[in-house]
């Protein structure tokens, strides 16, 4: 896309979290825009800096690798948003701030033995499978409770949140209704974690309902950078 699009394209998407939080009686400064970032090139990851973003999401972790060596002038906080394999498991540990996609113990415990000494724990979001697709990443509520209290225990770790990826759905009672059983979740998990305050929650075409059942980042690409390229 055109950089120069960039600058309207996220006063829009901040446009919408401002009306979405005022709507719900809520700090539009509580919620975090994380821009999406993956398949765009560094160029454009700057350009949207400079219009008043911090905050980037990556999925594939060699391109994004690249990309942090070529922005490291910049103060950005980098956050991994894809599935995570295991034998990407040290950069994903080594390179990031955030991870919002663990789902299983062997996954954070390889990122707690391999987050660097020198670093501060690493910010995880537990991922949930909250519409229960087969085609889905996440963990089953079910097991949700057990998988946090022992990630929560992990040393070099720092248990935050949680992060969903609903069905998709134009039915804004349904998104609200998959948003909502992602925040009591969360609040089922205080005695386990108290510290736990993130929802990571909603995207471009769903920030709104997301918001409203007290979304605290959203992942916003398209509404951002356009269509996916690839």
């Amino acid at each position: 896309m055109n950089t120069r699009q960039l600058p309207d394209n996220i006063s829009k998407v901040l446009q919408r979290v401002r009306l979405s939080a005022e709507k719900s009686q809520r700090q539009a400064s509580d919620i975090v825009v994380l821009a999406v970032s993956k398949t765009r090139p560094a160029e454009d990851i700057r350009a949207a800096h400079a219009a008043g973003l911090r905050e980037f999401g990556e999925s594939y972790v060699q391109e994004a690798l690249a990309k942090i060596d070529q922005l490291q002038d910049l103060d950005l906080v980098w956050h991994f948003v894809g599935p995570i394999q295991s034998n990407k498991s040290r950069a994903i540990a080594a390179h990031f701030d955030w991870v919002h996609s663990v789902d299983r113990l062997k996954i954070a415990r390889r990122l707690s033995e391999q987050r660097p000494a020198d670093k501060s724990p690493l910010k995880v979001c537990l991922q949930v499978n909250i519409s229960a697709e087969d085609s889905k990443s996440g963990v089953d509520l079910q097991q949700l409770s057990a998988l946090a209290r022992e990630v929560a225990a992990l040393p070099r770790l720092e248990l935050r949140g949680l992060m969903a990826i609903p069905a998709l759905t134009d039915d804004v009672a349904q998104q609200r209704q998959a948003f909502a059983a992602l925040r009591q979740a969360l609040q089922s998990l205080r005695d386990v974690a108290p510290d736990m305050d993130t929802l990571s929650m909603g995207m471009s075409g769903d920030l709104e309902s997301a918001i409203a059942e007290g979304s605290t980042i959203v992942r916003v690409g398209t509404a951002i950078f356009g269509p996916r390229q690839r």
